[in-house]
């Protein structure tokens, strides 16, 4: 069967919008948070990733499952500096005994500090967007929570 011309016209026009909607979406940078992390932040980052922390933890729910996620971990009341400081060289259950120095252990503390600052995982305060953007609030919105 070979299509109308009435059919293939529409079949255009569906494929340019979809590919108008898909540009738009794709190449937006309004939609995107201003989320900077400061120089002490971005060390611990790089220790983060030098170490290969997110093989076993999860930030945002990416990441290995063999360890917690650690998106909100600052911010836990059990869980102070002091507490997370030990945690970083302890070597329980199946995390490896890390020798960070001070200087380390306090930019992965930044660095995770700054993490949990950008808001909640699992966020279930989000709203669709009808162009299909996600709005979520963040730490800053949440002033009860």
């Amino acid at each position: 069967m070979i299509p109308s011309r009435k059919q293939l016209l529409f079949l255009l026009l569906l494929i340019s919008l979809f590919s108008i909607y898909n540009f738009t979406i794709y190449t937006s940078k309004t939609d995107y948070g201003t989320i900077h992390l400061s120089n002490k932040a971005i060390q611990g980052e790089n220790i983060w990733l030098k170490n290969n922390c997110n093989s076993c933890h999860q930030l945002y729910g990416l990441g290995g499952y063999l360890g917690p996620d650690l998106t909100n971990v600052y911010s836990n009341k059990n869980k102070n500096d002091y507490y997370l400081k030990a945690m970083l060289n302890s070597g329980v259950k199946s995390m490896p005994k890390f020798k960070f120095n001070n200087t380390e252990k306090e930019a992965l503390i930044q660095f995770l500090k700054e993490v949990d600052q950008t808001g909640y995982y699992p966020n279930t305060n989000t709203e669709i967007k009808p162009n299909g953007w996600v709005s979520i609030k963040n730490k800053n919105e949440n002033h009860g929570k």
